[in-house]
């Protein structure tokens, strides 16, 4: 591990020292793409230079315990000991997780799918609630949220939800979002107070460059309508609205929430190439079944991932077993209570099948 540690140190020195070439600062692409590089690193270095700190003082200690008679500075020094030990342990694990192969859709930004399942009226409801949490959620990542199309319930909420959600690092933690999410609770039209179980399933699909999926324009069906959700002016009073069609694999994508036509279809096409890439993605990870444990969580849409229990105000997450009475801070856009463990268990999972 240390010999990797010296060797990203030695790049990120490397790459701090290219800074100082103008001519990479003046060309404005290569900047930008060597300050990414530099970035993405930059926590590993700095980490590990505290860590080699931290060292020298643990050093620094042991030789004062040596050479000291004085039992006060003797006292002191094994004080400090202790306390650097116990923080260079947590350096050294932080690092190895720090050192973990990344996902490489972790920098990506998203296609947030929300639909209503099993419960009628009820999935619809709790689509809109859970997509406000994630919406309140995304505000305080400081993450852009666009919506792209809705579908709505018959009495309230959203049969359908689609947004595009951007900023840093969304993949990485939305991610653990996909699956089925069960709720259970008193519907407000349930006259005789029986709790209800209803389902909505929520798709996380990384966002991809359309260089990286060939669709060919023949293979597509175009048409357009007149929207009927909220929106400006040009809303419900043209055809801005537009549904694609990919016609060899029946991928249909709708997209109504656009000031314009154009806007709409772009944002169809992107929602299009996230989804095709989500299927060949879908079907590499299928073929390499040994990997699947280090993928559980992270894109099955399938799985029923999680239950929200109103009544006893307990949210459980059926992978790891973790269960959190917290449902009215995660449901006012708190989801980190429910991330947090996740993204924990998945890491400790990741380091256990690296050292095996």
């Amino acid at each position: 591990m240390f010999k990797k540690l010296d060797e990203v140190e030695n790049n990120y020195e490397h790459l701090q020292m290219k800074l100082q070439d103008p001519q990479i600062t003046s060309d404005p692409k290569q900047y930008t793409d060597l300050m990414k590089e530099i970035s993405e690193i930059e926590k590993i270095v700095l980490s590990y230079k505290e860590y080699k700190t931290c060292k020298e003082g643990i050093k620094s200690s042991l030789e004062m315990l040596e050479s000291e008679k004085d039992e006060d500075m003797r006292a002191m020094a094994k004080e400090e000991l202790n306390d650097l030990n116990e923080k260079s342990s947590a350096l050294e694990e932080n690092l190895k997780i720090l050192l973990l192969p990344k996902d490489p859709n972790d920098d990506k930004n998203i296609i947030l799918e929300i639909r209503a399942g099993a419960g009628g009226d009820e999935a619809s409801l709790f689509a809109d609630e859970l997509f406000r949490a994630y919406s309140f959620f995304a505000s305080d990542q400081k993450w852009k949220l666009q919506l792209l199309s809705t579908s709505p319930g018959n009495a309230g909420g959203f049969k359908e939800i689609i947004a595009n959600i951007s900023g840093e690092k969304v993949y990485s933690l939305m991610k653990y979002e996909s699956g089925v999410h069960r709720v259970q609770r008193v519907p407000k039209t349930e006259s005789q107070g029986r709790v209800h179980t209803s389902t909505i399933t929520v798709a996380v699909i990384p966002e991809v460059d359309a260089v990286n999926i060939k669709v060919n324009q023949n293979d597509l069906r175009i048409d357009t309508y007149r929207s009927s959700g909220n929106g400006g002016q040009s809303v419900n009073t043209t055809d801005s609205a537009v549904r694609i069609t990919h016609l060899p694999s029946g991928l249909v994508v709708t997209c109504q929430d656009g000031k314009s036509q154009l806007s709409n279809k772009e944002q169809a096409m992107k929602v299009l190439h996230a989804r095709l890439h989500a299927i060949e993605e879908e079907k590499k990870m299928k073929e390499a079944s040994d990997d699947r444990l280090s993928q559980i969580g992270t894109g099955d849409r399938s799985e029923r991932i999680r239950t929200y229990n109103f009544p006893q105000s307990r949210i459980t997450d059926h992978r790891i077993g973790f269960t959190t009475h917290a449902i009215n801070e995660v449901m006012s856009g708190k989801v980190s209570v429910v991330l947090e463990p996740l993204v924990t268990h998945f890491q400790a999972e990741a380091l256990k099948k690296q050292t095996q």
